[in-house]
């Protein structure tokens, strides 16, 4: 028997571009002799759709589209497509009004319903909002050979006790399936990337399928949506747990997998794509589609930023120009009398290895005309950090103008380290459509760019350096004032980088983050920072998540709040 995984990027709401794309690879599979495809999670809607699925007519519409695609879909081959569904005992007994499915198509026709039965609620997921959980594990008899085949929705095999060293749930799908004597298990996800995700789903893949010596496919979605990255990466082990397929990193992809029914197993697939080689190229390749991807399913076809001859506008300008095209990036330099002689010549460097279009629209007699309306009410007051975020601002406002008079996207340059601690300026570089390296530690943007400057060939297809050296070696800076560098209020990066880290993904308390070497007061100013600083991002724009805990969609924090066990 032969299966092929369609590993597809669809956009949230667009049921009929979805079901061309869902219809598009069957035809291909159909072709290729594939008796079974399979799809991602909630393939016909995209994932994730939020509160799309709280409007009867979407689910309406899906429902129909549903029974288009079947009656469109070859003959030859069955597929499965990710949809909700109504459940149909909601109104008599309290629970939601969708199951999350997997709709079995074959012959013209709907031929079965699976419902997912673990439902994630925590970090970036709230299933429970609107799903109904299902209380049985499914499978079905392949017309092939009487293949019985177990079918599970993404976190349907995140609950091997064995695995884990515990459960999060009360049943184990998988276990149950086992138990029913199933020849091979399926998952089909919209698991969303994390810096090396892929390595910790394969060693839990490969145990399920050795625990269990039943061979397992996982089909995921890629690409971006809003500021969850999906990388891709679909797998399939055999009963050994040997990994026999991998679709690509962070691209659409149609692979296929031979299933032999003398040996119930996996013998064998069409492709076995190698991992990225560094977590710095990895979460480059991930940035670079998740700023694509939201930028074309926004409806945008070029993009703008500030171009301030610093480290993090550099790293932006790169990802915007291999996601977008040198020719769709606008870069603006935004000098002020603070500026330093480089900060244009380093910015000016960088655009033309990056063969990207600029800009200078010098802010100095701006800056001029803000002291002039604000010195009477200013008058007897020193200047402070008020005059400082005016300069932002001033910049923040001439990059709205050109995006608004041009529709081009604004990309916002900070990263996690400066959202984390609040060293923004609302209303100034914290405007954008788009924060693209919000969740990268400032150590990070180092490590990235080294490793850019080292492979950039590839990417941009000539050996110039990408990032000036001066850029990469000079200390950062906000240029704000006369002499100024991030070191004058913020401790060095690497140090910052450590206690946020622990803080943040790892949870620790102030008591644990003293005991792993770090200064007392210096952990006790950054836990306040990152406290006060909450309001500021709450008003940012959507960062793309590369990191376990990022300041997104699963970062739900009190504004008005005192500090708890730190």
């Amino acid at each position: 028997m032969k299966i092929a995984v369609a590993q597809l990027n669809p956009t949230i709401g667009d049921l009929k571009g979805n079901a061309s794309k869902i219809l598009e690879a069957a035809q291909k599979a159909a072709q290729e002799g594939v008796n079974l495809l399979l799809t991602p999670e909630l393939s016909l809607c995209g994932y994730p759709p939020r509160d799309l699925l709280l409007n009867p007519s979407f689910i309406q519409a899906m429902g129909v589209q549903l029974q288009e695609l079947a009656a469109e879909l070859p003959a030859e081959i069955a597929v499965l497509v990710g949809n909700a569904t109504p459940n149909p005992t909601a109104a008599n007994n309290g629970g939601k009004s969708l199951f999350n499915s997997i709709a079995r198509l074959e012959n013209g026709k709907i031929q079965q319903f699976f419902h997912k039965r673990l439902l994630p609620t925590y970090d970036v997921f709230d299933e429970h909002r609107y799903f109904e959980p299902a209380t049985v594990s499914n499978f079905f008899i392949s017309s092939i050979g009487e293949l019985k085949i177990g079918v599970t929705i993404c976190e349907d095999l995140w609950n091997d006790e064995e695995f884990w060293g515990k459960r999060s749930y009360a049943h184990n799908p998988i276990a149950d399936l086992a138990a029913a004597n199933v020849d091979l298990i399926i998952n089909l996800s919209a698991s969303p990337y994390t810096v090396g995700k892929q390595k910790l789903r394969e060693a839990m893949l490969a145990h399920a399928a050795k625990r269990y010596q039943i061979p397992v496919i996982y089909a995921n979605q890629v690409g971006g949506n809003d500021d969850l990255i999906f990388d891709g990466c679909s797998s399939a082990f055999n009963r050994g747990g040997e990994l026999v397929s991998r679709a690509g990193y962070f691209t659409t992809d149609l692979v296929t997998v031979e299933f032999d029914e003398s040996q119930r197993d996996l013998v064998g697939g069409s492709k076995l794509v190698a991992p990225p080689e560094s977590a710095d190229e990895e979460m480059f390749r991930a940035l670079v589609l998740g700023v694509g991807d939201y930028a074309r399913k926004c409806g945008f076809r070029s993009a703008v930023m500030g171009l301030s001859g610093g480290i993090d506008s550099s790293l932006v300008a790169a990802i915007a120009v291999a996601a977008l095209g040198s020719e769709n990036v606008l870069g603006v330099l935004m000098p002020s009398p603070y500026s330093s002689d480089h900060s244009v010549t380093d910015a000016e460097v960088l655009a033309a290895s990056l063969a990207m279009k600029t800009e200078i629209l010098p802010i100095g007699e701006l800056m001029a005309g803000y002291d002039r309306a604000l010195h009477s009410v200013f008058a007897g007051l020193a200047a402070d950090v008020t005059e400082e975020n005016l300069q932002s601002r001033i910049r923040g406002n001439l990059l709205m103008a050109l995006a608004n008079k041009f529709g081009h996207l604004l990309l916002s340059t900070g990263n996690k380290s400066e959202m984390a601690v609040g060293y923004c300026t609302l209303y100034g570089d914290m405007n954008g459509g788009l924060a693209a390296i919000a969740d990268v530690p400032k150590t990070r943007v180092y490590s990235i760019c080294a490793w850019l400057n080292a492979h950039g060939a590839a990417i941009f297809g000539h050996n110039q350096t990408i990032i000036p050296p001066n850029v990469l070696s000079k200390a950062p800076s906000a240029e704000l004032k006369p002499g100024q560098v991030d070191q004058d209020s913020l401790p060095p990066y690497d140090i910052l980088d450590d206690i946020l880290h622990r803080l943040i993904e790892k949870h620790q308390s102030r008591a644990e983050i003293e005991a792993a070497g770090h200064e007392p007061a210096t952990v006790e100013r950054v836990v306040k920072l990152v406290r006060v600083a909450e309001f500021k991002r709450r008003q940012a724009p959507p960062g793309l998540k590369v990191t376990d805990r990022a300041f997104g969609t699963g970062w739900r924090m009190p504004i008005a709040a005192r500090t708890f066990g730190n």
